[in-house]
């Protein structure tokens, strides 16, 4: 199949990362489609259906029940999660994935657990529906990424043939492997955690292909890690390569308990949480933020970003890299703000330049909802916040 063939402009209307990662992605959806027709056989033979002795409304009601879980933990999942799915694509991807087999693999085990059959039931629908907000998202972001020639929507359209002719492969080959195994509870398990082996995989190799452009936590701190050592930027490939994308609960960074320098800054900080001994730090370095809508407050080996209410997203952006030369130069010395500051006034436009050169896009920075503002007035004596 010619992914993509069809543009009109192609290759040059899409980014060069396009056709490898449409690659991995059909090759994964086919094994999704393939194993779902393994754990549907197996749901639908444990609510009863082929049995003398279930009734239509007993499955009616355990089939509405797992619909439902599903709808409130998509719902649930959305409001606590959704402003993170954009600056984290890349993980948001894997974890919509990894949530579809856990949930695929709840429906393989009902068969074995009669007495817990509803609740297996629920935690499958709940595990698919945190895959279907994660998954429609990031594939939003995608699809913009992708789009050179402003073209998403001729993507779009693409992108939805192309996995419906994933699905008709995956079933008609899941219906042909269903109907070999049927009855031969070993090979169908062996069939399953094959096929999910290669899937993890697919999704990862079509993660790992993407070059995205737009800034984030960590892709900014990579830039920011490379221009200060040698004044260049690095191309979205060379960056891609070093970017963390696997959850930072798999990953062995848990283990040893260590932080990546992002992890270090927090950004919009609440201005509760400030003492009486931070307002004492704040009054030495005021200073270096007269002009700026947020300021910084160096704490316990991290970067606090306060930021103003009439803060702009490119205000928002700069607080954040001005956090990380602050953390980076703090953990050389005690206090460095007047050298950060000195950096930003030097440096920073020369940064955000070579950043557009590459094809970055410095509009904004992708990053949580900032929930917390603040509006501060800066006094002779004391530095006001409310």
């Amino acid at each position: 199949m010619d992914i993509g063939a069809t543009f009109q402009g192609f290759p040059g209307s899409v980014t060069p990362d396009y056709v490898p990662f449409q690659m991995w992605d059909t090759l994964q959806g086919l094994s999704t489609y393939i194993r779902a027709m393994l754990s549907t056989q197996a749901l639908l033979s444990a609510i009863g259906v082929g049995e003398k002795s279930a009734t239509v409304i007993g499955a009616t009601f355990q089939w509405f029940l797992r619909d439902l879980t599903g709808m409130l933990g998509g719902i649930l999942f959305a409001f606590y999660q959704g402003s993170n799915l954009d600056s984290n694509a890349k993980m948001w991807r894997l974890v919509a994935d990894f949530m579809n087999d856990l949930g695929m693999l709840m429906d393989l085990l009902s068969p074995l657990f009669p007495s817990s059959l509803i609740v297996i039931m629920c935690l499958g629908s709940l595990s698919r529906s945190f895959t279907g907000v994660a998954s429609g998202a990031t594939r939003a972001a995608l699809t913009q990424h992708f789009a050179l020639a402003k073209n998403a929507a001729d993507i779009s359209a693409k992108e939805g043939s192309q996995e419906t002719l994933a699905t008709m492969s995956g079933m008609g080959l899941g219906m042909l492997l269903a109907h070999v195994t049927r009855g031969h509870d070993l090979v169908v398990w062996v069939s399953f955690l094959s096929l999910t082996i290669f899937h993890m995989y697919a999704n990862y190799k079509a993660v790992q292909s993407l070059s995205l452009v737009t800034l984030n936590y960590e892709r900014t701190s990579i830039l920011l890690q490379y221009f200060l050592e040698d004044g260049e930027v690095r191309t979205p490939q060379q960056v891609s390569k070093q970017e963390h994308i696997l959850p930072f609960w798999s990953s062995w960074r848990r283990l040893l308990r260590t932080k990546l320098p992002h992890e270090l800054v927090h950004l919009g900080a609440k201005a509760s949480m400030l003492t009486h001994s931070d307002m004492l730090l704040i009054s030495k370095t005021r200073s270096y933020y007269t002009d700026a809508n947020y300021f910084l407050l160096d704490k316990e080996g991290s970067v606090h970003i306060f930021i103003h209410k009439q803060a702009a997203a490119t205000d928002v952006l700069k607080s954040f890299v001005h956090g990380l030369v602050l953390a980076r130069l703090t953990r050389k010395s005690k206090s460095c703000h007047a050298e950060a500051h000195q950096w930003m006034d030097d440096k920073y436009n020369i940064f955000i330049s070579k950043l557009k050169m590459e094809g970055y896009s410095t509009e904004r920075l992708l990053s949580h909802s900032i929930v917390w503002r603040a509006h501060w007035l800066y006094g002779s004596s004391d530095e006001k916040i409310k």
